[in-house]
């Protein structure tokens, strides 16, 4: 029993992100950019699960949110010469204002009405996107988006040495640390709570005085305003923001994530793209039919742990410690 306590207590996350930032240290730059997107999709997905998970609302559409995002901070900082922390704030605020029109129209229905309709709004984002050359610069996207100026960490030792990648993957880590934080206080705070009321049963929650709608309308715009970040700091990560960061299939891809972590743990969505993109890694690396692997092993996973990854460590700890009781 001492042993399973001492598993339950131990902070992990803590040892994670402490981990996370020996990467540039131990690993090669490949390992750097491979850690720097899983980081960023971890965000993506937790910020998508507080709408799935916790609020029990299936979107289709939120890699809207994240195409919107990384297009605001990419247009900021290569054509209006913005600096990053004024970009990167005005990418979380454009998304979450579109996340406000869109959830107006999508929060009325309910259940295949509203997942249908977020995946309709997140066609059109992905229409203008591909159309208006003018400003997103149509089918080709914008390439060659700069890197925040980082000369600053130059103050911090060990760190003024290295290579642009790595300094940024530093300062994503820790953005993505601050919204992951922030994300499971809201998740925790009595807002969230009744979030969870609403997921379990809307109709009691309505009997005994929320407003479903306006809370549904609240975690639907939050959701928006953390992937408008993930998008934001995948856009200069990636050097370029495309069209196809806004389309269905992305938004399939971060479901894929938030259902194979475990969507009812708040770690389960970032569990979730780790293990994603280091299959997809793996997969891609052997055989050029990736896709049919890829889904037949993804199938056989949510089978296996119908609770998903982090779900089914839960409950083969609570098994643990009944044992130990018993």
């Amino acid at each position: 029993m001492r042993a399973v306590s001492l598993i339950e207590r131990a902070p992990w996350a803590l040892l994670v992100l402490a981990l996370a930032l020996t990467v540039p240290w131990l690993g090669s730059r490949f390992y750097v950019f491979l850690a720097t997107e899983i980081a960023i999709l971890a965000l993506l997905a937790t910020s998508l699960n507080l709408l799935l998970g916790t609020t029990g609302l299936v979107s289709f559409g939120h890699a809207a949110y994240f195409a919107i995002g990384a297009y605001t901070c990419a247009i900021l900082m290569k054509v209006h010469g913005v600096p990053f922390g004024l970009a990167f704030l005005a990418a979380g605020l454009m998304a979450a204002f579109f996340a406000l029109i869109f959830g107006f129209f999508c929060v009325r229905l309910t259940k295949i009405y509203f997942a249908m309709l977020t995946l309709a709004f997140a066609q059109i984002v992905w229409a203008v996107c591909f159309k208006w050359n003018a400003v997103t610069g149509g089918e080709q996207g914008m390439s060659n988006v700069p890197y925040p100026d980082l000369d600053w960490m130059a103050i911090i030792p060990g760190v003024g040495d290295m290579r642009i990648v790595s300094k940024y993957y530093l300062l994503t880590l820790v953005l993505v640390a601050i919204g992951l934080f922030a994300l499971r206080r809201i998740v925790n705070s009595p807002f969230g709570r009744m979030l969870e009321t609403i997921r379990e049963n809307p109709e009691r929650a309505r009997f005994i005085g929320i407003n479903v709608r306006h809370h549904q309308m609240a975690a639907f715009v939050l959701a928006g305003f953390f992937a408008g970040f993930a998008g934001a700091l995948f856009g200069l990560f990636n050097r370029g923001v495309f069209p196809d960061f806004a389309y269905w299939s992305k938004s399939a891809e971060v479901l894929i994530m938030v259902i194979l972590g475990g969507m009812t743990r708040f770690w389960g969505p970032a569990m979730g793209a780790l293990a994603l993109i280091l299959l997809n890694q793996q997969i891609t690396s052997h055989t050029q039919y990736w896709p049919l692997v890829l889904g037949s092993i993804l199938l056989v996973l949510l089978f296996a742990f119908p609770g998903g990854i982090v779900g089914t460590l839960g409950v083969g700890l609570e098994r643990l410690r009944s044992r130990f009781h018993a």
